[in-house]
């Protein structure tokens, strides 16, 4: 079984979390959650957040990839 770098997981999961309040924001219905949440603009800015916390979680993944593959 494959095992994956911890902070790619961690960073990976927080960026899906980031995602979904900020889809809910731009597609008109955030301020139901929460009325920060009312201006698309929030929306855009959790949605450039998970962006950057998912590009975050990549890094230690490429690396330990090229890691097992200099060990082959």
């Amino acid at each position: 079984m494959r095992r994956y770098p911890f902070s790619f997981v961690s960073l990976t999961t927080l960026g899906v979390l980031c995602a979904i309040p900020g889809a809910i924001s731009l597609a008109g219905f955030g301020a139901e959650l929460h009325p920060v949440l009312e201006d698309p603009m929030a929306g855009l800015a959790f949605l450039v957040s998970a962006v950057a916390l998912i590009g975050s979680g990549a890094f230690p993944l490429i690396i330990e990839k090229l890691k097992e593959s200099e060990g082959a």
